[in-house]
């Protein structure tokens, strides 16, 4: 994937041109989508911190299966519109970047044993397989969602969407996606995978009523 931050690309038709908007030029849908997206952001994050806390760790992959595919179905409504071009060539500052790293080493500890995992880096132009972490991905989709609503906070709809558009195809979205498949996988082992004792017993209680 890209090695550059979405502040490194440079933006056609920036500066008021015929692809720009300036901020008092942003149609009413592009609000809309904005608001959304950030509600579900923020969603997102409240949950992560939450179950990085500890709150009903039996229940912590469940909630980020739910999570992560919520904001993967905001992901890809950007990801399918077209380029979204603010009038700013340069992103506006919005403070120092969150620091995530007690965020990370929390979400670790709670994944220790089943953090790492193996996946294809590029399933369309390669077969390298490399490996990725739970809390990692966490992290990096946290980091790229949080600068996003920064913006959005600071009145800046278009720099969200922009950020969150960009990110999403280069690398939060990903991540999420990856993410998702993992914690699916993990879910199901934890539900399916039981002794044959207690699968037989379960399937005669389903089939007489008991």
């Amino acid at each position: 994937m890209p090695d550059q931050t979405p502040d490194d690309i440079p933006r056609i038709g920036a500066e008021g041109g015929a692809d720009g908007f300036t901020a008092e030029e942003v149609p009413a849908d592009l609000r809309e989508v904005a608001a959304t997206t950030s509600a579900e952001v923020q969603r997102f994050l409240n949950t992560v911190t939450e179950v990085a806390a500890g709150a009903n760790p039996e229940v912590a992959i469940p909630l980020l299966l739910l999570a992560v595919s919520d904001v993967l179905a905001a992901g890809a409504r950007l990801g399918a519109m077209v380029d979204i071009v603010p009038a700013e060539r340069f992103e506006p500052d919005v403070g120092p970047d969150a620091d995530l790293d007690p965020l990370g080493q929390a979400l670790e500890n709670l994944f220790d044993g089943i953090d790492e995992y193996n996946e294809i880096d590029d399933p369309v132009l390669g077969s390298t397989i490399v490996t990725s972490s739970i809390s990692g991905d966490l992290v990096v989709i946290s980091a790229a969602l949080a600068q996003g609503r920064r913006h959005h906070d600071a009145g800046q709809d278009l720099e969200a969407l922009w950020w969150w558009q960009y990110s999403y195809l280069a690398n939060w979205g990903e991540r999420a996606s990856s993410l998702l498949r993992v914690l699916q996988a993990v879910l199901a082992h934890l539900r399916l995978d039981v002794d044959d004792d207690v699968a037989a017993e379960a399937e005669f209680q389903a089939l007489h009523g008991e």
